[in-house]
């Protein structure tokens, strides 16, 4: 099989095309063809040789995939309502950068109704994240507020959209007044600047001095600490990754006094039944808004797999709206 595969930590150009001998389904696994990849932050961190594969994962960089099932265990798949030849998402530990992928049949999501393989793609990793750490760890309620830092990356698209649909007002902060729009063209109800307005100010402001009482963070570092001054009391700070650094000071008397709980996660080293469980969610909660349209895939370019390094340079780039999707 075509797969594209890290020759060296650094640039981009460091990603390949290359022949690899195609995966085999295991025990409660599916091979599936994979019609198109997404791409995420964490590829981009494998690829520099910042975040490990974990044991027994491929090396080969990609966590989403879709595209149609053509091997695997059978009796896994009649457990999970699936069959050879059916379309699928799927979240893997690695190897979705691949014309053939394997992926716990747990983990395997059908495409939902109207939608094409390159949308499915762009869907797993983000709602699976989001998921777990918005309205699992966080415990998100309708009614509550959601800030959710970098609204317009595949993240921030997926937060606002699900945090809409479940009945959240959300705060959405992006580096543009023009991805601010965005953010708010998605549903979000109020969009800050942070290159230009102080986003714990302008969220104690929109809230009227009460303050958000959950906050979605990919930054950490220097955040933190502003992102516990605008909490309001119970409220809840899930940090999924820490893009401004690991070290942050903050001051814990209002953690203390707001009765505030910071929780940090990341989810490619859980266990499949771990994963398993938010799959089962999202096909009970979520994938009936993909169906009918209420929530939408937000996709910003569509690249040939073999343009894997262009993709990247788009990322780090942080010019996208959105998710970023390989084509096989």
């Amino acid at each position: 099989m075509k797969a594209i595969e890290i020759s060296a930590p650094g640039a981009p150009d460091v990603l390949r095309l290359s022949e690899r001998a195609a995966p085999v389904a295991g025990a409660g696994e599916l091979l599936i063809a994979v019609a198109a990849s997404g791409v995420n932050r964490p590829d981009v961190l494998q690829r520099k040789g910042l975040y490990p594969v974990p044991p027994g994962a491929s090396d080969i960089p990609g966590l989403e995939v879709a595209g149609r099932i053509v091997s695997g265990d059978a009796q896994a798949m009649v457990a999970a309502g699936l069959a050879i030849g059916d379309r699928v998402c799927a979240l893997v530990a690695g190897g979705g950068y691949a014309e053939l992928c394997t992926a716990p049949v747990g983990q395997c999501l059908p495409v939902p109704q109207g939608l094409s393989d390159i949308e499915a793609a762009s869907l797993p990793e983000t709602f699976f994240t989001v998921w777990s750490n918005v309205f699992d760890r966080a415990r998100l309620q309708a009614g509550e507020t959601l800030l959710v830092q970098g609204g317009t990356s595949g993240i921030g698209v997926t937060a606002i959209q699900l945090a809409k649909a479940w009945g959240a007002t959300v705060i959405a902060t992006a580096g543009s007044d023009a991805k601010c729009a965005a953010c708010l063209a998605l549903g979000a109800d109020h969009a800050i600047n942070y290159r230009s307005q102080d986003f714990a100010a302008e969220a104690m402001r929109i809230t009227t001095q009460r303050g958000v009482d959950v906050i979605l963070d990919m930054v950490a570092g220097d955040y933190v600490a502003r992102e516990v001054s605008c909490l309001a009391e119970d409220g809840r700070l899930a940090i999924i990754a820490v893009q401004g650094g690991i070290e942050a000071q903050f001051n814990a008397g209002l953690l203390l006094r707001r009765r505030l709980v910071i929780s940090g996660s990341t989810l490619r080293a859980r266990p499949v039944a771990f994963k398993t469980a938010i799959a089962d969610a999202l096909r009970r909660e979520v994938w009936p808004w993909l169906a009918s349209g209420r929530i939408k895939p937000v996709i910003h370019q569509v690249f040939p797999a073999a343009h894997a390094a262009t993709a990247h340079e788009l990322m780090e780039s942080n010019q996208h709206i959105g998710k970023l999707v390989l084509s096989w």
